[in-house]
C-alpha cells in the first residue's frame, strides 16, 4: 500500500529525507520514531503528497505521489499534529461539515455516524463544542472526520502527543479495529512505548531511515547488553556508571536506571564492587532502549 523508492527531501542544503526506501503492506500499522528533526513529519508529508520529493519517488494505494496527487487523496486520511476542526461547531457538527466536503449524505452519513460515534466512544459528547473537549476527545473526533470518506490509507502524525494514558490506549484501540477492516496505519510518534504496539517501527536520525524491523525483532536484535540498576543515589550512580569501563549510556527509566554496555568490555563483577548500594539485574532491552543505543551509535558514527 506504501511503496517509497530512493525518497529524498532537500530544504536548501539540509538533507531532511535521505534516500528513503519503503514497504509496507495492506492491514500494516506501521510506526515511525525518531528524535526532534529527524523527518517524520516531512516523510509523512511527501508520502500524503503534500510536498514534491526532491528525488526518488513514492506510490501510496498504487499511485505515484508525485504524478497522481489528486488520486492519493481520495485514498488517505492524514491527520495533522494540530488540531484543526472548528471549535464552534459541535461534534456532530463537525462531522457533517467534513462530509459535506466529501459529498457523503443520505443513509451513508447516518451509517458511518452510527459505525464512528459508538467505536470512539464520543456518542454521549455528540452535542458538545468541539473547543469543550478534553485532549483525548478531540484527537478522536479528529480521528472521526478523517475517516469520513472510507480511506485505504490513514497517516498520522504524532496523533496522542499530549493525550492522557488512558486515551493513548483508547485511540490505538480504534487503530486495532481499523486495521482489521484491512485499513492501512503509517503513524509518526514521540512515545517508544506506544510504537511497540505497531507491526513494524521504524527508526529514523537524520533524515534516513537506520533500522526497520518488527519491535521483537528490534529488541532482541540488539547487541549491547541491558542492565536495570536499582539503588538509592539515583543521580549519583549516574554519573559514576557514565564513567565505567564499558558502559555505552546510562539512563533514567522511572525510579531505576537502565545502563548498556559492550558485552566484551563491561565487567558486572566490578560494577557491582563500585556500588555495592545497588543491585544490577540483566533485563530485555525495551524500545527505548534500542532507540538511544541506534542514536548513540549514529552520533559516533
Amino acid at each position: 500500500m506504501i511503496q517509497a523508492r530512493q525518497l529524498t527531501r532537500r530544504f536548501g542544503t539540509l538533507t531532511a529525507v535521505d534516500r528513503l526506501d519503503l514497504d509496507i503492506a495492506r492491514g500494516e500499522i506501521f510506526g515511525l520514531v525518531g528524535p526532534d528533526g529527524a523527518g517524520k513529519t516531512t516523510t509523512l508529508r511527501l508520502l500524503c503528497g503534500l510536498i514534491d520529493p526532491s528525488g526518488g519517488q513514492a506510490r501510496v494505494a498504487g499511485h505515484d505521489v508525485a504524478r497522481e496527487t489528486a488520486a492519493v487523496k481520495d485514498e488517505i486520511g492524514y491527520m495533522a499534529q494540530r488540531f484543526g476542526l472548528y471549535p464552534d461547531l459541535s461534534v456532530e457538527e463537525n462531522m457533517d461539515f467534513y462530509a459535506d466536503l466529501f459529498g457523503i449524505t443520505g443513509a451513508a452519513r447516518r451509517e458511518l455516524k452510527q459505525r464512528l460515534l459508538p467505536m470512539t466512544r464520543m456518542e454521549a459528547f455528540r452535542r458538545r463544542p468541539a473547543g469543550q473537549l478534553s485532549g483525548g476527545m478531540k484527537q478522536k473526533l479528529a480521528l472521526m472526520c478523517t475517516l469520513l470518506h472510507r480511506p485505504q490509507v490513514l497517516f498520522l502524525d504524532e496523533p496522542t502527543n499530549g493525550v492522557d494514558p488512558v486515551s493513548r490506549r483508547d485511540f490505538w484501540a480504534i487503530l486495532y479495529e481499523l486495521v482489521k477492516e484491512g485499513i492501512t496505519v503509517f503513524v509518526t510518534t514521540a512515545y517508544l512505548d506506544e510504537a511497540e504496539r505497531a507491526n513494524r517501527v521504524g527508526l529514523m536520525y537524520r533524515g534516513r531511515l537506520v533500522r526497520c524491523e518488527e519491535p521483537e525483532k528490534l529488541r532482541r536484535g540488539l547487541k549491547q547488553a541491558c542492565y536495570e540498576v536499582e539503588t538509592s543515589q539515583v543521580q549519583l550512580d549516574r554519573e559514576f556508571l557514565k564513567r565505567h569501563e564499558g558502559v555505552e549510556s546510562v539512563e533514567i527509566y522511572g525510579a531505576v536506571l537502565h545502563l548498556l554496555a559492550s558485552p566484551e568490555r563491561f565487567c558486572l563483577e566490578k560494577a557491582e564492587a563500585s556500588l555495592p548500594h545497588a543491585q544490577f539485574r540483566q533485563v530485555m532491552p525495551s524500545l527505548e532502549d534500542v532507540f538511544i543505543a541506534v542514536v548513540r551509535g549514529e552520533e559516533k558514527a
